[in-house]
């Protein structure tokens, strides 16, 4: 089975329109039509020229059939219109048979007429097809004119409609060719967006934090030959920073859109900067303990929206240390007041878990979000 990937991909046959797969059938229900120059070929089985338009009408049917196949097949793979080396030719073989089926059978041969106009519409672009199609109505006409023949008005005006009511049809088939090929790019750009952000975003959570690593990994090293206490330090900080690091992209790349904390503070940057506050943002979370990190993001990300929801502030700093998190703002609007939201009221059960507690302190002016852990260190 094949799945829609891109443009020019191929359709899922069974994802198909209705119509679109039923389409050869439908189109096989009006060779029908065929039948008069069938009998009027048997009729005169008895000489060469009946056999031969008995044969003329089957390869024609034939050939009808093959250029609706190819359509369909073409059509799945969004393609509008054949190319004209291949679809020329195929015209062409029915003008010719149409041709030896009027010449060998008479006048029931001209009901081909009516499948060449149908095939000249598939195959070609309408500002060509509908001439060809004015061209066979006038043919049609004038064989009608022919002495002993009967008018071939019907079969004109049969030539006409089939022409409107397949081009008709083709148009439904553009547009959900269209909506299918706007669907394909739309998938391919949100791939496309979502991986340079997951590229942007694993970016700017292990790109200061492996800066750090790799300067006091050197400075370990040039320190085991003078100051090995200090040296020590420098490793056992080294562990904790990789530790830190190691559990961001952890939680970055489990359900992919997992809260960190270096996350959250690219995206406040990206909101603060979208609603015109100037932001004031610690450049590090090396200080900020792994078991700290989720919470401290939780409260950057209600934080910065209540600031740009509610404090109409021009600023807003956001402050980390190793036991708090503090999103600060100048507003004057009601943030922290009243009734908590769902967001603070969850913040506050996330900060409870960890032992920690959530707290407005009214600035001159503004306001700030405090989430600070109760419990000292090593306590």
């Amino acid at each position: 089975m094949t799945t829609v990937t891109g443009l020019g991909a191929p359709l899922d046959p069974d994802a198909a329109p209705a119509l679109g797969r039923r389409s050869p059938w439908f189109a096989a229900v009006y060779l029908f039509f065929l039948i008069d120059p069938v009998i009027a070929g048997w009729q005169m089985q008895d000489r060469l020229r009946g056999l031969a338009g008995i044969a003329t009408t089957v390869a024609f049917g034939t050939c009808y059939m093959l250029v609706w196949l190819r359509a369909r097949r073409e059509r799945a793979r969004l393609v509008e219109h054949p190319p004209y080396r291949v679809g020329v030719p195929w015209l062409a073989t029915l003008i010719v048979l149409g041709a030896l089926m009027v010449l060998l059978l008479g006048e029931p041969g001209i009901a081909s007429s009516v499948y060449i106009a149908v095939v000249a519409v598939i195959v070609l672009p309408f500002r060509y097809a509908a001439p060809v199609a004015g061209l066979i109505t006038v043919t049609v006409l004038c064989l009608g004119a022919l002495p002993g023949w009967e008018s071939q008005t019907g079969v004109a005006f049969g030539v006409v409609a089939a022409t409107v009511a397949v081009f008709g049809l083709l148009q439904v088939f553009n547009r959900n060719m269209e909506l299918v090929k706007a669907h394909a790019e739309n998938a391919r750009l949100a791939v496309e967006n979502e991986r340079s952000r997951f590229a942007r975003d694993l970016h700017d959570i292990l790109g200061h934090s492996l800066t750090v690593i790799t300067v006091k990994a050197e400075l370990a090293q040039r320190l085991f030959e003078v100051d090995l206490d200090r040296a020590r330090a420098e490793v056992a900080d080294l562990e904790r920073l990789s530790r830190g690091a190691l559990a961001d992209v952890r939680r970055a790349v489990e359900g992919y859109r997992g809260l960190t904390l270096p996350g959250e503070l690219v995206r406040a940057r990206a909101a603060l900067a979208a609603a015109e506050i100037e932001a004031h943002l610690p450049n590090s979370t090396d200080d900020v303990p792994e078991e700290l990190r989720e919470l401290f993001a939780w409260t950057v990300r209600e934080g910065v929206t209540n600031v740009i929801r509610h404090s109409r502030a021009r600023t807003c700093e956001v402050l980390l240390t190793p036991t708090s998190a503090e999103v600060r703002d100048d507003g004057g609007g009601p943030v922290g007041s009243g009734a908590p939201g769902s967001g603070l009221a969850g913040l506050g059960e996330r900060a409870s878990a960890v032992g920690a507690a959530v707290a407005f302190r009214a600035l001159c002016p503004g306001h700030s979000l405090v989430v600070e852990r109760r419990v000292a260190e090593g306590a």
